[in-house]
């Protein structure tokens, strides 16, 4: 819970004797905010101050205790009522405990522990609301898609148009782009940011779980349904049932579940395995894919029927290296970060190293962008981030030139600037490694001065 908010409670009582009582009892607590009230009237005009908590005398005289708890719950279903009554009725108890209220008390010698106790049991709730309430509030700015997919570059604001298109409805969303562009945290901006932001976003990657799990994993099993089902599960098409559920790497799926797919997909109701109950299903779906889903149908892999459901709004994420100065954007907010959640002394880029970012294809996109800033952060020992403390690991190295179309000047002197920092600028063993001239590494160092 958090402590800063303190809890608003109203003491609705038309005995002054027995508000007195209340209102000590209520005081133990210094959390407590107590405002007291002689007529159910005067309390429900109050309602707009939210109180989390009401304490209702069953029997007042303007109104009866049935008729403002149903008032209440018409203006703030969240609101913990609490009845007291100076007769102990069971099946009036039980008929207000059915239209919600959250206890019922009798006027006893137990009255004050037994408050005591309901109104501990109903800050519980009142703090699981308001931690689920900060939680919402916390996930949507993370989410947020202009301030967690950063950048300013015309590729990136092209995906940022597409994105608030798919906010504003519920249309089937496609995403593709290469690994580490960002595709599921795309799927979670969308979902928060949406009006289905109330319900659960659901993510499962085809590619992760087996072909022969993928079906029960999906849309759940009924007990015994096979060997090892020995309780009900509910799929996650269940679990995202009005919220989204975010099918990432879908050209991983095996054509033969494509089909049961489809038919959920058109139906919006499934069975479980080993079930007959037919339900009804209203997830969103997003759907993610680093392969060319079209070149799959065409090869046989991949239905047309379902691509063409899944289509949608088609949003593509675009690689690192066709952003620009995203690259040191996002490697400064990726530093920033670093530093913060690991009490580090923050370092900046330096020139020299901002230029080394900006050289290189990430072939792992914004996530190997991460992977190298935050190695940089840790090796870094001054102020600034120098060049010797960025390392690119690429699983081929030699293939990293393929990612960029740069002219031949522009590959000779990436050549050079490689083997000059490999061999601690020596320039000897340089030239003799290329087969060129000193006089030409020499000129490309003057060349690299002047720019």
């Amino acid at each position: 819970m958090h402590k800063s908010n303190t809890i608003k409670i109203f003491a609705v009582e038309d005995d002054p004797v027995y508000s007195k009582f209340l209102k000590y009892v209520l005081d133990l607590n210094p959390d407590f905010e107590v405002q007291l009230f002689e007529n159910g009237k005067d309390c429900l005009a109050q309602l707009h101050q939210s109180p989390q908590i009401i304490t209702l005398d069953y029997s007042l005289p303007d109104l009866t205790g049935e008729e403002i708890l149903k008032q209440i719950k018409a203006a703030d279903p969240g609101i913990h009522v609490i009845i007291i009554s100076g007769q102990e009725n069971i099946s009036t108890a039980v008929n207000l405990l059915k239209q919600g209220a959250y206890d019922y008390i009798t006027k006893d010698e137990e009255t004050k522990d037994r408050l005591l106790n309901s109104l501990n049991n109903a800050l519980k709730n009142v703090s699981l609301v308001q931690e689920i309430n900060h939680l919402k509030k916390e996930i949507s700015q993370k989410y947020d898609f202009e301030s967690s997919i950063i950048g300013s570059s015309p590729a990136i604001k092209n995906t940022f148009e597409l994105l608030s298109k798919a906010i504003k409805t519920n249309i089937t969303v496609s995403i593709t782009g290469e690994t580490g562009t960002g595709k599921e945290l795309a799927a979670k901006a969308i979902h928060y940011n949406s009006n289905r932001n109330k319900g659960k976003f659901v993510a499962v990657n085809i590619a992760a779980i087996p072909k022969d799990l993928l079906e029960s994993e999906l849309f759940g099993y009924e007990k015994g349904a096979f060997t090892g089902a020995v309780t009900r599960r509910i799929g996650k098409f269940e679990e995202a049932n009005n919220g989204t559920l975010f099918l990432d790497e879908i050209g991983e799926m095996d054509i033969n579940l494509q089909a049961k797919l489809l038919r959920v997909l058109q139906e919006k109701e499934l069975s479980r395995i080993g079930g007959n109950e037919v339900i009804k299903i209203n997830p969103r779906i997003i759907v993610a894919t680093h392969k060319d889903l079209a070149a799959e149908v065409n090869a046989g892999n991949f239905r047309e029927d379902l691509y063409y459901r899944l289509l949608g709004l088609p949003i593509e994420m675009p690689p690192l290296r066709d952003r620009g100065k995203d690259i040191i954007i996002i490697a400064n907010k990726i530093l920033e970060d670093f530093c913060t959640e690991n009490e580090l002394s923050c370092s900046r880029l330096s020139k020299a190293a901002k230029e080394k970012l900006m050289s290189y294809p990430y072939p792992g996109n914004v996530r190997e962008l991460k992977s190298i800033v935050e190695l940089a952060a840790v090796m870094g020992s001054g102020e600034e981030i120098q060049p010797q403390d960025i390392s690119f690991k690429t699983l081929k190295e030699e293939d990293s030139l393929i990612y960029e179309e740069l002219t031949l000047k522009e590959y000779e002197q990436r050549i050079i600037n490689h083997f000059l920092e490999k061999y601690n600028h020596n320039v000897l063993k340089v030239a003799k490694l290329l087969n060129i001239g000193k006089s030409t590494i020499y000129r490309h160092l003057k060349d690299n001065q002047h720019e």
